[in-house]
């Protein structure tokens, strides 16, 4: 499928070298979002998140959609896809999410690396090396961790835990990164308990390599590191009296109903670092143990979670701002559910109305899970103004 798409309301969608008279406001514009020449880089792999935002989206929303002054805000910002591109493009922004992995990765992706990072994470292996903490109460551990991987691992948070402040989130986002690594689960994408050989270099050893790469990449970064605001929050109950700045745009990708599970396959990532899994999983959009209980979620719940949203955002937005969702399809109960649809028709009870509207097709190597559930092939881009 091609997604190359013309815009519904192209007046504000001209590119710099193109005139901005009424004798072009009719002028169609064509995008091509399937991006299927791709480089990956070192920023965007510091940390597994399947299913994330990939940035060539957001790049081009940021370059080719012109917006007011002001702050870009992504309300399901994920790993921090929006909030990495926004800096890259000199933009402040700010980014909300339930999962506090997501925080933490979003976070160390955006702040400037502490000086004397290396000689912190060289302390705490000796720490680690040194102690012999108790193993924290984690629900079927013995399930998913070898009795010398709990302790290693319990080891290397008690000395994380003891180091300087301005380490924590590199520290322990380099932990993060390699718990399904050392644990029995299979994936990053497939949750299931399997053997695994004995690691060679030990926990210790796979800890220091994760972390060197993190480091590596947060030093590659060549551009200006705009503030970038990383609020931990369910975004339907967030506060935005805490954004004080005009809302120049929105770019995000809300979670699919019934399709991901975020909270699932950051479980026990979350369990080591001391947060609620189970307070995420209830209170998570689109989780699929939402549509299988005795009072189950349906297309409605999204619907009316988009109207929340939007009707937040019809008060942020500044005027000429766009609200940029890039959303696919859900298969609920044998029913094909248009998310895009959905958040239209909820953004139309608000006075917006489409800017945009393209699909694109997702590439079928992208590595995710419940995708052949979900029937997920492609996603639409739709852009809302007011």
């Amino acid at each position: 499928m091609s997604n190359k798409s013309t815009a519904i309301d192209i007046e504000d969608n001209l590119g710099p070298e193109e005139s901005t008279s009424a004798d072009c406001s009719d002028e169609k514009r064509v995008f091509d979002w399937d991006f299927k020449v791709r480089v990956a880089e070192e920023i965007d792999a510091i940390h597994p998140y399947p299913a994330k935002f990939i940035p060539e989206i957001p790049k081009q929303l940021l370059a080719e959609f012109p917006r007011p002054s002001g702050i870009v805000v992504d309300p399901f910002s994920g790993s921090g896809t929006t909030l990495v591109q926004c800096q890259k493009a000199g933009v402040t922004s700010a980014g909300i999410d339930l999962n506090p992995i997501a925080c933490l990765i979003a976070r160390v992706k955006t702040s400037p690396l502490p000086s004397g990072i290396r000689d912190a994470v060289e302390g705490v292996l000796h720490v680690a090396g040194q102690i012999a903490p108790d193993i924290p109460l984690i629900p079927r551990l013995d399930h998913w961790f070898e009795t010398s991987v709990q302790r290693e691992l319990a080891a290397l948070i008690a000395a994380i835990d003891a180091a300087a402040p301005e380490f924590e989130d590199v520290l322990r986002l380099a932990l993060s990164s390699i718990i399904v690594r050392v644990s029995n689960q299979e994936s990053d994408t497939r949750y299931a308990a399997v053997a695994k050989p004995r690691l060679k270099e030990g926990v210790r050893g796979v800890y220091r390599t994760a972390a060197e790469r993190i480091i590596k990449a947060l030093e590659c970064r060549n551009y200006s590191l705009n503030e970038a605001r990383v609020y931990n929050s369910n975004t339907l109950d967030f506060d935005w009296n805490e954004i004080s700045e005009p809302v120049a745009a929105v770019i995000t990708s809300p979670p699919y109903p019934n399709a991901y599970e975020y909270w699932l396959y950051h479980k026990y990532r979350m369990y080591w670092l001391g947060y609620d899994p189970i307070s995420v999983k209830e209170q998570e959009i689109g989780a699929r143990a939402h549509f299988f209980k005795k009072n189950h979620h349906t297309a409605e719940d999204f619907s009316r979670q988009m109207r929340g949203v939007l009707e937040d955002l019809a008060e942020k937005l500044a005027p000429k701002g766009y609200a940029a969702f890039v959303v696919g399809r859900s298969k609920i109960h044998g029913e094909i559910v248009d998310n895009a649809e959905l958040i239209r028709a909820a953004g139309a009870e608000f006075g917006f109305k489409v800017k945009y509207r393209s699909e694109r097709t997702i590439a079928a190597s992208r590595k995710s899970f419940n995708l052949s559930h979900a029937n997920i092939k492609t996603e639409t881009i739709i852009v809302l103004s007011k």
